[in-house]
């Protein structure tokens, strides 16, 4: 005899993505979910993006890392709060990990919270945190290999910034190739090359925070 099993494996996440959208709303908070591989400079673009944010917006960011606290401490730095979550060896974060740390914000004086996912091009794409956006982050260095390699990431998010621009010169990397890989399997997303040391394109990213905000 044979037995079907047709339970969602991420009912239970979904269910507690659900609970956190419904505080997000409530409280008119908008919630960025920032993914990217290792090293690509989510952290630094955070930092930067907060610092051209904080004199109107209050922010607020969840990190998500394996282990330490070293750059929600990066983040503390500008003056905004940041509450870490360490996986332990988990490859991503769940809504649920989300939730057990809620309590530790007041939403209605937080107009937008990041979460900086844990570092990985696969896992973290595939689970609703509750997230108003999901923007994925690539650098440069990392090659035109990505967008095709790792489709699932880039066809779940609405934006993916490319960043480090500023040593494009010295990289063998196309901005055009990347913007038709996306365009391929994921034709309603867009490709905004940035960078969080020299500036490049980061207004226009604070720019499209600021719209993604009024229609909270």
């Amino acid at each position: 005899m044979k037995v079907e099993i047709r339970t969602d494996v991420l009912t239970n996440n979904n269910l507690a993505a659900n609970y956190n959208r419904e505080l997000f709303q409530k409280s008119k908070t908008l919630v960025i979910n920032l993914m990217s591989s290792p090293g690509a400079g989510k952290t630094t673009l955070l930092v930067e993006t907060i610092k051209r944010l904080q004199d109107e917006y209050k922010c607020a960011v969840i990190e998500g890392d394996l282990a330490t606290s070293h750059d929600a401490d990066k983040i503390r730095e500008t003056g905004a709060q940041a509450v870490q979550i360490n996986t332990h060896g988990g490859c991503h974060l769940d809504a649920r990990m989300v939730a057990a740390i809620l309590p530790e914000f007041n939403l209605s004086e937080i107009d937008i919270l990041f979460i900086e996912n844990v570092g990985n091009l696969v896992c973290p794409s595939g689970y609703d945190l509750g997230q108003m956006h999901k923007v994925a982050v690539l650098s440069v260095p990392e090659g035109n290999d990505k967008i095709p390699k790792y489709p699932q990431m880039f066809m779940r998010t609405e934006l993916v910034l490319l960043n480090k621009v500023d040593i494009l010169p010295f990289v063998d990397f196309s901005v055009e190739q990347a913007g038709q890989d996306l365009q391929a399997i994921n034709a309603d997303s867009s490709i905004l090359p940035v960078s969080a040391r020299s500036g490049e394109g980061v207004e226009e990213w604070i720019n499209w925070i600021k719209e993604a905000l009024k229609k909270c």
